[in-house]
């Protein structure tokens, strides 16, 4: 199961990072098993400009250093977002009504780069039928 390609939300990225505590124990573990199977783990540049925000507004440089660090060393592919991205996006949106602009982006990023499930903490995108998506409530129960 090598072959596994896996996206990651904004969210367990953060988790682990600011080590949160309710889900640090949970995104660590992810994190480790990916690295242990040798998954392939994908993100947008939309994580970055998420992640990026709060640690900015308080002046935080050494957290964004320490996300740059660790998407290198886990081997993160950061996709750019592109027209098909874009456009992949609009059509999750017309169909999940509920969807934010940015969350489709990540969807329509994980399903046009063939990842195999989504990683995130946004219930609502459970509903998302093209990609199996998991919540870090679900990776802790397992």
């Amino acid at each position: 199961m090598t072959d596994s390609r896996i996206y990651v939300d904004t969210a367990p990225f953060i988790y682990f990072l600011e080590k949160s505590a309710l889900y640090f124990d949970v995104a660590r573990s992810f994190f480790i098993d990916c690295k242990n199977q040798s998954f392939k783990l994908f993100t947008s540049t939309v994580t970055i400009e998420e992640f990026c925000v709060y640690p900015l507004s308080h002046n935080d440089r050494q957290a964004i250093v320490n996300f740059e660090t660790f998407l290198n060393g886990m081997n993160i592919n950061v996709v750019p977002v592109d027209k098909s991205i874009a456009l992949k996006a609009a059509e999750i949106r017309a169909k999940y009504t509920g969807f934010k602009a940015l969350d489709a982006i990540h969807l329509a990023t994980a399903t046009l780069t063939n990842c195999d499930a989504f990683i995130t903490n946004d219930k609502q995108l459970l509903q998302m039928k093209e990609i199996p998506v998991h919540s870090m409530d679900m990776l802790k129960k397992k």
